[in-house]
């Protein structure tokens, strides 16, 4: 793979390809879709580049196009076709508390293809961490207080001499290839951070019906589908327990005073800076879930709890719904459940669809294309609607059910709606029944993290909608975007 000259250019046998949510239209002159959504109208010089869903850089102007593409979020790069980058290019941090059979496992896996860095975040038994430490080489950072695993990454990363710095948690495994894989991102020059998808870790004796639960719906695992990571993009954020980042982009690291929520505000911030964040499922990593229900139940109220720390940093970002007045109106029209609902949903949806459709006019069938964002809307908003009922607003919703049988049917509708699509998605392991419940510990346990973290900071901002008017479109959030590439 050869460079082309420009700076900050993709290099020449870069492949991209359009990503499964990508409509192609007017013969492959229009392309719909991205993150957010938007319509972009090809050149004929643009539409001769795209080859079966594919672009392969080889001049300048595919360069731009590919990039133009990726950075929308219609298209991801093949990770396969991209060749490796050497792996003493990266060194691995891993903050660690105790638990030192954990951290020895880790390293094991690692192996001597990487220089390691282990900073012992105040261990109460720091010896078996040095032991560990000493056993396989690695270099030893030990904090005297306990300051938690933004600032043991950050103490690790002032040590790091390489041009590429790998975060691990101790509790995770790496498949052999991860790194190599997630490294061959760094080809685009824009990628700051990429991070692997993150399954569950079997372990003899600990087959819970719970740690089946979370093997299909861990909150680490972002899913099969690579992305660009940024708000309100499908993969909004990442997890720590695995991310490789370029040194230099990374500046001072995590913010050292969060201790929950610093990888979502760490790629959100590489995002506002222009840089470029990926999820890449190809690249695999195992991690030790928490199987015993107390400690579970914590640690999704602990996570939950960092919503508010993000809405101080972040703001309108954190939402947990993120409407239009039409799709509002039509998302209240259903849940008020009257005999005039589905004459006022249909109305709001044929509304909508118009107007639509006269943004994308210069298109084959503007009608049907409306139609078809419409209703990708439209659901959006039922599927937001029903988040917040059982997992953001549900002690609110727990008040409605006890006054309006309309609430309980509604909320019964949303739990049975949620229970059936993610169990035929996920094709969990457990009975139905058990997963239903599993799924409803996890939304109560994290609202109550959410609430809790709300009180605690005195703002409301992580549990309001954000409400889009006309012309109120952030940076990360425009309505449908209509827009010509030109290549020269």
């Amino acid at each position: 793979m050869t460079s082309i000259r420009d700076a900050g250019l993709l290099p020449t046998g870069f492949t991209v390809r359009l990503n499964r949510h990508v409509r192609v239209r007017d013969q492959g002159r229009t392309l719909v879709g991205g993150a957010p959504t938007r319509m972009i109208r090809l050149s004929p010089a643009a539409g001769d580049y795209l080859h079966e869903r594919t672009i392969r850089v080889r001049d300048r102007s595919s360069a731009l196009l590919a990039d133009r593409l990726i950075e929308g979020g219609l298209a991801d790069p093949i990770v396969a076709d991209l060749p490796d980058l050497d792996p003493a290019q990266v060194t691995v941090v891993i903050p660690v508390r105790d638990r030192p059979a954990a951290l020895d496992r880790l390293l094991t896996c690692i192996g001597d293809r990487h220089h390691v860095i282990v900073v012992d975040d105040a261990s109460l038994a720091p010896a078996a961490i040095a032991d560990v430490v000493a056993r396989h080489r690695a270099e030893l950072v030990a904090l005297k207080r306990n300051m938690g695993p933004a600032t043991a990454r950050n103490e690790g990363l002032k040590r790091v001499t390489t041009p590429y710095v790998a975060f691990a948690d101790d509790d995770v495994v790496l498949e052999p290839d991860a790194l190599p894989l997630l490294l061959r991102h760094f080809h685009d020059p824009r990628v700051a951070m990429v991070a692997p998808r993150v399954l569950g870790l079997r372990l003899p004796g600990r087959d819970r019906w719970v740690g089946r639960y979370e093997d299909a719906r861990s909150s680490l695992d972002l899913g099969v589908h690579p992305g660009i990571v940024r708000p309100r993009a499908p993969v909004s954020w990442v997890p720590s327990a695995c991310l490789l980042a370029r040194v230099d982009a990374l500046g001072s690291g995590f913010s050292a005073g969060m201790r929950v929520g610093e990888d979502v505000d760490l790629a959100w911030r590489l995002a506002g800076e222009g840089h470029r964040v990926r999820y890449e499922p190809a690249a695999i990593v195992h991690h030790e879930h928490r199987t015993a229900i107390p400690d579970w139940l914590r640690r999704k109220a602990f996570y939950g709890t960092g919503a508010d720390l993000l809405a101080q940093r972040h703001g309108r970002d954190v939402a947990p719904a993120i409407v239009t007045p039409w799709s509002a109106a039509f998302a209240a029209a259903l849940l008020l459940q009257r005999r005039w609902s589905l004459p006022a949903a249909a109305l709001i949806f044929a509304a909508a669809t118009l107007r639509l459709s006269s943004k994308v006019r210069n298109t084959e069938r503007p009608v049907r294309l409306g139609a078809v964002l419409t209703f990708d809307r439209a659901l959006a908003a039922t599927w937001q609607l029903k988040a917040l009922l059982l997992r953001h607003w549900w002690p609110l919703a727990a008040i409605g059910c006890l006054l309006s049988r309309r609430m309980r049917r509604a909320v019964a509708a949303a739990a049975l709606f949620d229970t059936v699509v993610d169990f035929r998605r996920t094709k969990a392991h457990l009975d139905p029944f058990r997963f239903a419940i599993a799924r409803r510990l996890d939304d109560v346990a994290y609202g109550c993290g959410v609430w809790y973290g709300a009180f605690k900071g005195r703002s409301l901002r992580a549990l309001l909608p954000d409400i889009r008017w006309k012309g109120t479109h952030s940076h990360h959030e425009r309505s449908t975007d209509v827009r010509r590439a030109e290549i020269r």
